[in-house]
């Protein structure tokens, strides 16, 4: 009975949490993996500096990793540049050198002085020499934004209530010429990976399909007015895996009691 208990209190925040979610939420959310599409590279944004500059300066000669998301935001954002720098730190390539990252920001509202602000706080945890060279962080408006985040295959969209965009965490992997190369999901990747795929985009080699872990960065709560999807997606993928791990050990344990019984009631009826 405890056994079967524990998953009924693991899955229990699955049901309260898929209540609150939009019905349409997957089809206005995520990646539509668009591999060896080409991005729009007359595009024009604004640099930390506030310059005017088009993505096209930023595809020359070296791949890049294309970062989608928001500086002010309180949820996924900050943990998947997080992750992606604690994944190029280990890398003997340097942002700058053998590659760009670039992040562009879907809140058209939000200025270049947040994305120096940002920067310098990245630059301080990437600390590699010269990355201020290879960490770029735009900010556009809205006509710009949406034509990359389509281009690219990056779903999102704004929630009034909350003041927040609700999307996917990952990353995107393009050539030097700004094609789609790889994408990589959630906010962890392997270096490993990371490096060869680096290493094929700059030969201009596409990579194939990957399987979705889909994370999405905001919180809703129907109680208290605020989204929790995030949180919803882990807990969906935990109670999932740990449902399908206590059902393997009851069959297994109900076998050997059954088993145990089967054997006691022989060694009794032997004389």
């Amino acid at each position: 009975m405890k056994r079967w208990l524990l998953i009924a209190v693991c899955c229990a925040p699955l049901t309260v949490l898929a209540a609150a979610q939009p019905p349409d939420l997957w089809q206005r959310v995520g990646f539509e993996q668009r591999l060896n599409t080409q991005l729009p590279l007359a595009l024009e944004f604004r640099n930390e500096q506030r310059r005017r500059v088009r993505l096209a300066d930023y595809f020359r000669d070296k791949p890049v990793i294309l970062v989608l998301g928001y500086y002010g935001c309180k949820n996924l954002c900050s943990v998947v540049m997080d992750g992606l720098l604690a994944s190029l730190r280990q890398l003997r390539f340097d942002a700058g050198d053998q590659y760009e990252v670039v992040m562009v920001s879907v809140n058209p509202r939000e200025t270049p002085q947040l994305a120096r602000m940002k920067k310098a706080v990245y630059l301080n945890t990437y600390d590699r020499p010269g990355a201020a060279r290879g960490l770029n962080f735009l900010t556009g408006d809205a006509r710009s934004i949406q034509k990359l985040a389509a281009s690219a295959g990056f779903r999102y969209f704004y929630d009034r209530k909350i003041d927040q965009y609700v999307h996917a965490a990952g990353i995107t992997v393009l050539t030097p010429r700004g094609k789609i190369a790889r994408y990589f999901y959630g906010v962890q990747f392997q270096p490993s990976d990371v490096r060869l795929s680096l290493v094929e985009a700059s030969m201009n080699r596409i990579g194939s399909v990957v399987d979705q872990l889909v994370l999405l960065c905001a919180r809703y709560d129907a109680a208290t007015g605020t989204y929790s999807y995030m949180i919803w997606n882990i807990l969906r993928g935990a109670c999932v895996g740990t449902a399908l791990a206590l059902s393997g050990f009851i069959v297994v344990a109900v076998r050997r009691d059954r088993n145990g019984k089967r054997r006691a009631r022989g060694t009794a009826g032997q004389p």
